[in-house]
């Protein structure tokens, strides 16, 4: 008879269903706690300290003054106390809620399913942002506690720190401090200075449309923006009243009623002007105060009628060229000191920040050639010193004229007047380009200038803020004149942080006699009867040269009367060729454009240094309102001689060539 093993145990009963429910539920539950231990040891071992939560701080604002004390731009935030969210009006948080986290009142901080989507949207989209499937809690912490990388590791602590404050505050109290943290764009932290700033009103009085393009820009400040963007930020204010409608926060006749009424953003912001000379000064602000602690008030030299006569003429010219191929501008005016008038960095600061008067490095072309006849000037050759229009060859380099003639035996004067390259060239030579890349430093270029042969003409690249600079010295009497801009900065409160007045810097003579007047004599000639006619203002003594270079790449003018000058560059950001667009062609015309509103404003005086042409004396401003400007010379047509001159014509060389009229478009493009 077989004996059982008395070694086995009775039999194991199977668990129930409910048996191991429990059973791996607490399994579960034990590796989830072990989970979130490791995740909080890992991810919560850097965190930042909270405690600065009930003392929240804003980014200080900076109002920018022009020399009148009109308001130009605002930069950081305005002074804004925290709103009280039971004042507001219910469809303000609703419409948050609606459009930014509609699970808000039902969550723990985050939303499992938000990320599940989000993670699954990143996986199928690598090598871009990440999503996260944030909340309005996490948006809080990262606004309150974190940078805005997009890395897995800030979104993992913005997840502990959302939990964190959820246990803290009730979600009214996180609301709360959500609407009076976020940012709005244009300097606005916060639902009532975002209220202040676009709409001029408190936040208590926004309408319901009003509160849904608030919401709505919290996908993209800038890119929603109603200064801006209009157009899009009014189809995202929809979208936000659909979102309230579906959530049943307004109803469908709420809806209507909000599309229909328009909303009207803030005059004051909506024609902020001198955006590119803001961002240009704001730099240097922060350079000579440091980061600001509070508020503070910059009081600069720019004039605001120049400055929107700046942008008109540089607008208005850039679109009548459009058809040449031109896309992109620049403007920069200054005073005989240094002073920046007027500053247009492009013709769209909204679809560009991009700086072209102070950041592009651009070939001048034929507007260097002034530092090579000055060098030369200053050498012992006058206006007059004859010299010949031929062909020359320096090395391997044969410069050529744009007209590809010659004029044969001329002057000085008339050599700059039109622009002629085998005379800049041979003078370049002659006295060497490391003579005249000397000469151009001392008078204000900053950037590199190579010393090779086509340095003569133009194969320099520097900026309009530098060209207005370095022709500076020609206007006001020879001196240095640094472009500059801030007068004073102080703060809210009166306190005086900066004053240019108390340490002044002393006036250098970069240029002397008799090499000033016969400078100025030379370029009145260019406007008068060479390249620049084009420029021409009638009544005013006006000097300045033409610039056009390879290609048609890069086209200047930069002209100048008694104690104030202006550059102009237009271009395309490619660097790419426009259709033979020449200095004298659209960029004077921009030039003259600019002038002659600007000219009756500044009471200008004629240029100092040598006699000023018949027409510019007098009464310059009366002469201006009672004469007509004259109208651009044609091509190939008789020069018209300015009020009181006889007709000038360009001197007839005796060789069987014949020569280019005088009105031909600026020939002083380089050719390598």
């Amino acid at each position: 008879m077989a004996r059982s093993d008395s070694r086995e145990g009775p039999p194991r009963r199977r668990r129930s269903f409910l048996q191991g429910l429990v059973y791996w539920s607490a399994v579960l539950c034990v590796w989830g706690l072990i989970f979130a231990l490791a995740f909080l040891a890992v991810f919560a071992s850097d965190l930042p300290d909270t405690s600065s939560l009930s003392a929240p701080r804003r980014q200080p604002s900076v109002s920018y003054l022009d020399r009148s004390g009109s308001l130009v731009s605002v930069r950081g935030s305005q002074y804004a106390p925290p709103v009280d969210l039971e004042k507001l009006p219910p469809y303000v948080p609703a419409a948050f809620v609606a459009i930014e986290d509609r699970w808000f009142y039902w969550h723990y901080g985050f939303n499992p399913w938000g990320i599940a989507r989000s993670q699954v949207y990143n996986l199928t989209h690598r090598g871009g942002p990440l999503r996260g499937g944030s909340t309005i809690t996490q948006q809080l912490a990262r606004n309150l506690f974190l940078t805005m990388d997009q890395t897995y590791r800030r979104k993992a602590q913005e997840l502990v720190l959302a939990v964190w404050l959820e246990t803290k505050f009730t979600k009214k109290e996180i609301l709360a401090l959500y609407l009076n943290r976020v940012y709005f764009g244009a300097g606005a932290y916060g639902i009532e200075a975002a209220s202040q700033r676009y709409f001029g009103k408190p936040a208590e009085q926004l309408t319901l449309g009003e509160s849904a393009l608030l919401a709505g820009m919290m996908k993209g400040p800038s890119r929603y923006s109603p200064v801006s963007s209009a157009d899009r930020a009014a189809r995202r204010a929809t979208v936000v009243l659909d979102e309230m409608v579906r959530s049943r926060a307004i109803t469908p006749q709420q809806r209507a009623e909000a599309i229909r009424i328009p909303v009207r953003v803030n005059p004051t912001l909506a024609s902020q002007r001198a955006q590119y000379f803001t961002d240009w000064v704001d730099d240097q602000v922060r350079r000579l105060v440091g980061e600001p602690t509070e508020d503070l008030v910059v009081e600069t030299t720019l004039d605001l009628p120049i400055q929107i006569s700046a942008e008109q003429a540089l607008a208005s010219g850039i679109a009548g060229a459009r058809g040449q191929g031109v896309q992109q501008g620049a403007l920069v005016a200054l005073d005989g000191e240094g002073r920046v008038r007027a500053y247009v960095g492009g013709i769209d600061y909204e679809d560009s920040q991009f700086d072209r008067a102070a950041m592009a490095r651009r070939q001048a072309g034929s507007a260097f050639k002034p530092f090579v006849y000055l060098t030369a000037i200053e050498r012992g050759r006058t206006p007059e010193t004859p010299v010949v229009d031929e062909a020359i060859r320096i090395g391997s380099w044969e410069p050529k004229n744009y007209a590809g003639t010659f004029l044969g035996p001329i002057t000085l004067q008339t050599a700059l007047a039109q622009s002629v390259n085998t005379v800049a060239a041979r003078l370049a030579n002659e006295v060497g380009t490391g003579n005249v890349a000397a000469t151009a430093r001392r008078l204000g270029i900053r950037s590199p200038i190579q010393l090779d042969p086509s340095m003569a003409l133009g194969a320099v690249e520097v900026s309009p803020l530098e060209m207005a600079q370095a022709y500076a010295p020609f206007a006001n009497g020879g001196f240095l004149a640094p472009a500059w801009a801030i007068e004073r900065v102080r703060t809210a409160g009166g306190k005086v942080l900066y004053d240019r007045s108390v340490a002044r810097p002393a006036r250098t003579q970069v240029i002397g006699s008799p090499a000033l007047p016969q400078m100025n004599q030379m370029l009145r000639q260019v406007i008068s009867a060479g390249t620049g006619t084009r420029a021409r203002v009638a009544g005013y003594d006006l000097a300045g040269k033409t610039g056009t270079t390879s290609d048609y790449r890069d086209a200047w003018f930069v002209g100048y009367t008694g104690g104030f000058v202006a550059a102009v560059w237009l271009g395309r950001d490619d660097n790419t060729s426009m259709r033979k667009v020449t200095g004298g062609g659209a960029p004077a015309g921009v030039w003259q454009g600019f002038m002659s509103r600007t000219l009756p404003r500044l009471r200008a005086e004629p240029i100092p240094g040598g006699l000023a042409p018949p027409a510019a004396r007098g009464d310059p401003i009366g002469d201006l309102l009672d004469a007509p400007v004259s109208p651009p010379a044609r091509p190939g047509a008789e020069l018209a001689p300015a009020p009181g001159q006889a007709p000038v014509q360009a001197p007839v060389p005796p060789s069987p060539q014949a020569a280019p009229a005088a009105t031909t478009p600026d020939p002083g493009a380089p050719r390598a």
